[in-house]
């Protein structure tokens, strides 16, 4: 499997992405410069963590006009796989791909733990080697990963199966306490209609590797490849 991982100015996840796919799970990988404007001989896009333009206006909202979006979506459009973690949740959220937006936390602090995560749809290219209703742990690093909808789409997103990931306790409980940043309905992953795209503010690719203490998230990449 071929997986290109999409670099914006201040991405810095990038590298974590193409060492997994790469060097841990042995899939082709190539970086794609955000000025390019074709996307083509891919199986999957990445589009990784960071801070993409610095945030200077709105995380995800200057990267959305980066030429290499016009591509993204042509490829989401055909059906292709696209994931995006952290930031990459944030501009595909900003650039349509995926429904709601992503505010300052709920406490207007950068949070960096590891959070336990309920596996909602194990029925997606991205979580079929989960079990629905699994507690997974795996760690987040975001200030804007307060995931906002309203009423409408919530309701949609929860009936069509959209919401892939929230956050919850040990015992897979969604409380409130479980929710490190305010997102609505603990949503932590969403992914569009058409199951080829999802977003998620924590990061996979930083526990697929025993010596990071958990490999929690590997299986996000090995659902792919299956």
């Amino acid at each position: 499997m071929k997986f290109g991982i999409v670099v914006f100015p201040g991405s810095n996840c990038d590298h974590d992405c193409y060492h997994v796919v790469k060097n841990v799970l042995g899939q082709e990988a190539e970086y794609i410069w955000h000025k390019e404007t074709q996307i083509n001989g891919f199986d999957c896009l990445i589009l990784p963590g960071g801070f993409s333009y610095g945030d200077y206006l709105r995380t995800g909202a200057i990267a959305k006009f980066s030429p290499v979006m016009k591509g993204v979506k042509e490829f989401a459009d055909g059906g292709g796989l696209i994931i995006g973690i952290c930031n990459g949740f944030q501009i595909l959220v900003e650039a349509g791909l995926l429904p709601g937006v992503l505010m300052r936390n709920r406490d207007l602090k950068f949070i960096c733990e590891n959070r336990y995560l309920k596996v909602e749809n194990s029925d997606t290219p991205f979580t079929r080697l989960y079990n629905k209703g699994e507690v997974v742990s795996i760690p987040i690093a975001h200030a804007d990963g307060n995931y906002f909808a309203d009423d409408q789409t919530l309701k949609r997103l929860q009936d069509n199966g959209q919401i892939v990931f929230r956050y919850c306790d040990a015992d897979g409980k969604t409380t409130d306490n479980a929710n490190p940043n305010g997102s609505l309905l603990n949503v932590a992953g969403v992914c569009n209609e058409k199951r080829n795209v999802l977003g998620m503010m924590p990061h996979p690719e930083r526990c697929a590797e025993e010596i990071m203490g958990s490999i929690d998230g590997k299986r996000v990449f090995e659902s792919l490849i299956k």
